[in-house]
């Protein structure tokens, strides 16, 4: 290709217009965050969570100590770097830069600290699928095998961030997640105990959603939204609770669409394809 074609080109995609409607720059030459960066630390979380499954680690308590204390050690440097980067990514005075790391020191902190609770409820998830999953001979080949873990693993630990008050980076955890397994969970949404996606690719789990304990879903449920207000201006209003509630012991089958700051009561039972968007009493089926 001639030089001239290749500066007409770079020319006419870095001209002002052409960037305007897409080109962001953080205040004060702050670094963006990396999604390559973001990438390893959850490997290494990951591994840290799941010792053999990810990762490596010996049997050896005295290695895994070792072992699983160096991961967290690289983990916590890389994300908290990333945890600054979402903070300055919204900054708009100097004066936050030194509140920011502040800020960040602490959120990592109080985040790796959750990590057993994290552990346990991936524990309790793993039973979940292989008692659930008649196809699964044991937690640990849904570890290595099923969708539904590798999705839950980056939703709890993005959900713990976005708990933490941490802007943008929760959100990346999830959409790594959900490109790699066809899963989107927003890291807003809580989920409790035993929670299990059969196949899981086209589950949509909303922000503002509630999951009760031992909750089962099959692919293409989606946990959705209706049509949410305009303010004034004719802009979404935010903050509102506008996803489903989702009690204990309930499942819904392939390709239910729930709409609706509405409650799936304890024990129901939703059938595949339905539409919804009345409150299901406890125990009842929709089929």
């Amino acid at each position: 290709m001639e030089p001239r074609v290749i500066r007409k080109v770079v020319d006419e995609l870095c001209a002002d217009k052409s960037t305007s409607e897409i080109s962001f720059r953080t205040n004060f030459n702050s670094p963006m965050p990396s999604v390559k960066e973001l990438i390893e630390a959850v490997s290494l979380l990951r591994s840290a969570l799941l010792p053999g499954y990810f990762g490596t680690a010996d049997q050896e308590p005295v290695d895994q100590h070792f072992y699983i204390g160096s991961v967290l050690e690289k983990a916590s440097k890389k994300l908290k770097q990333q945890v600054l980067s979402g903070y300055c990514f919204f900054c708009e005075t100097p004066q936050q830069c030194e509140s920011c790391a502040h800020k960040s020191s602490g959120v990592m902190e109080k985040f790796v600290q959750t990590l057993p609770t994290i552990r346990h409820l991936l524990a309790t998830d793993a039973m979940a699928a292989y008692e659930g999953d008649p196809a699964a001979r044991s937690a640990g080949e849904a570890i290595f095998c099923y969708p539904s873990i590798k999705a839950l693993v980056n939703h709890r630990i993005a959900h713990e961030l976005y708990k933490l008050g941490v802007p943008l980076i929760p959100r990346i955890i999830s959409e790594l997640a959900h490109s790699e397994t066809g899963i989107d969970i927003h890291p807003g949404a809580q989920i409790g105990e035993r929670f299990f996606m059969d196949h899981g690719t086209g589950i949509v789990i909303g922000e503002t959603s509630v999951i009760g304990k031992n909750v089962r879903l099959y692919q293409g449920v989606t946990l959705g939204a209706k049509s949410f207000p305009l303010d004034a201006n004719g802009k979404p209003i935010k903050g509102i609770a506008r996803h489903p509630i989702v009690e204990d012991d309930v499942i819904i089958y392939a390709g239910a669409t729930i709409l609706g700051r509405i409650t799936i009561g304890k024990g129901a039972v939703v059938g595949g394809n339905k539409w919804v968007t009345d409150p299901v009493p406890a125990g009842n089926k929709v089929v």
